[in-house]
């Protein structure tokens, strides 16, 4: 039996693949991670009086709020039609409900309030 020889050349061709493959299999395991979702005890919800369900929203403690807004018709956010949640550039890998709503809140383009 025999070992067969392998050229240095060939050698390193194979190791530089096998080192592109680690970080694109990182990236790709990050992606597919699921994203979690924002609560009202975030620092940053906080901060942003952030609440799940602009129904629960106290009008009196944030005059910016009227009825309609919500966070699926707000720039910000970023979530597919229909979803219950998706994210917002606001919360970088998290996700704010659909029926939420901060006082960032900026209405989408082509979007109705309501």
């Amino acid at each position: 039996m025999t070992i067969p020889k392998i050229s240095r050349r060939r050698l390193l061709k194979g190791a530089l693949a096998g080192f592109a493959v680690v970080p694109a299999a990182a990236l790709i395991a990050k992606s597919a991670a699921a994203a979690e979702p924002v609560t009202e005890a975030d620092p940053t919800a906080k901060s942003l009086a952030y609440v799940t369900h602009a129904s629960n929203m106290n009008a009196n403690a944030n005059p910016n709020y009227k009825p309609g807004q919500k966070c699926v018709n707000c720039l910000q956010y970023s979530g597919k039609a229909g979803a219950a949640d998706g994210p917002c550039a606001l919360f970088p890998n998290k996700t704010v409900k659909a029926a939420g709503w901060c006082k960032v809140w900026m209405l989408k383009p082509g979007a109705k309030v309501g």
